[in-house]
């Protein structure tokens, strides 16, 4: 049964509409922009943990936006965007706070906020995205609300980082797409997130569907940080801290890790996956990961690419814990996607501190 349907509207725009105002702010009304930041942090909070006493009552909150060409945007609370929304609430609110006393004499300081408050929007849009197209519609957003964030400091080596990052995205985005249009034809509609997957073996050649699947795995996995489409993230340490800290443990690679699990679970599911033999794949990519990224981690001495490179390593937990397909991997790896944001988060606090 559907219940409280607003729920998920306002959990993705109670960031959203302040992010408006606040990127419109001149650079002055720093205790007008301080308090609209806290209380859009503090609000989106409540209702993330309405909803989890709304889906624990065994009820699904779920909204629905008509859209072109027959999709629609759809908002639909489980256990599972649960936990991605609740940490990026909890990591929202304790980075603003951070982001708060970092930028004290920054210039720029609304503009950054007004993006800052759109990737998180974003972001809990992918966590509570109902089905495939608007899990994209949010996940490219993503990309284009934190893109001003790594150029933010406007310097060379900034501009650099960005391009980079868009191109690694944006590429990323377009396979996903692809794969999104080629699935969306096969099922003959909207492929909506449903437990144990909506792609049969049989609906398609073998091929096909494999190709389909690496084509959605590899679009999600350029965020996810999966070697070789790793490049961007150590790169993209140029960017203030609040933001490295927002990138690696709530927003960009957990979107991108995130996307993986809905593709594997609720996409193809666990069975079909494994009947066209992608996952033996996945799991052998997300272990070469694990290790690439912590050996490339020992031999930095910039703090935060050594640690860019331990989230390359970090994050493949979470995609090892879905392919390897048994419970106790996948309640690992999805332990794993909060206490590695936890744990990133105050590590990139405590390099934010020490640069400055």
């Amino acid at each position: 049964m559907s219940d409280a349907p607003w729920l998920p509207l306002l959990a993705v725009g109670s960031a959203l509409g302040p992010g408006v105002i606040i990127a419109f702010l001149a650079e002055h009304r720093h205790r007008l922009r301080t308090a609209l930041n806290l209380a859009a942090a503090g609000v989106q909070l409540a209702v993330v943990v309405a909803l989890v006493a709304v889906v624990a009552a065994g009820r699904t909150p779920e909204a629905r936006i008509p859209f072109v060409l027959g999709m629609e945007i759809l908002f639909h609370a489980d256990a599972l965007s649960l936990l991605l929304a609740g940490l990026s609430a909890v990591l929202w609110l304790l980075t603003t706070v951070y982001a708060i006393g970092y930028l004290e004499d920054a210039p720029h300081r609304s503009r950054f906020f007004g993006f800052f408050s759109l990737c998180v929007s974003a972001t809990l849009g992918v966590a509570l995205a109902g089905n495939l197209f608007t899990f994209f519609v949010f996940y490219e957003l993503l990309t284009l609300a934190t893109y001003p964030l790594v150029v933010h400091r406007g310097t060379r080596e900034a501009r650099r980082a960005g391009q980079v990052y868009l191109g690694y995205t944006l590429a990323g985005g377009m396979a996903f797409l692809i794969g999104l249009v080629w699935l969306h034809h096969l099922v003959g509609g909207p492929v909506t997130f449903t437990p144990g997957g909506v792609v049969e073996a049989d609906m398609a050649p073998a091929a096909a569907l494999v190709a389909i699947f690496a084509l959605l795995v590899g679009g999600a996995g350029v965020k996810a940080a999966l070697v070789p489409l790793h490049g961007w993230l150590p790169i993209a340490m140029v960017a203030p801290a609040p933001v490295s800290a927002l990138l690696h443990a709530v927003a960009v690679v957990k979107a991108g890790a995130f996307g993986i699990l809905r593709v594997v679970l609720d996409v193809f599911g666990l069975d079909t996956a494994a009947a066209l033999g992608v996952l033996p794949v996945l799991a052998a990519l997300a272990a070469t990961t694990i290790v690439y990224g912590s050996v490339r981690a020992l031999f930095q001495d910039y703090l935060k690419r050594r640690l860019a490179y331990s989230t390359v390593s970090q994050v493949s937990y979470i995609t090892l814990g879905a392919a390897l397909g048994g419970s106790v991997a996948l309640v690992g790896g999805l332990a794993h996607l909060v206490h590695q944001g936890l744990m990133k988060i105050t590590l990139f606090f405590c390099a934010g501190t020490f640069a400055e």
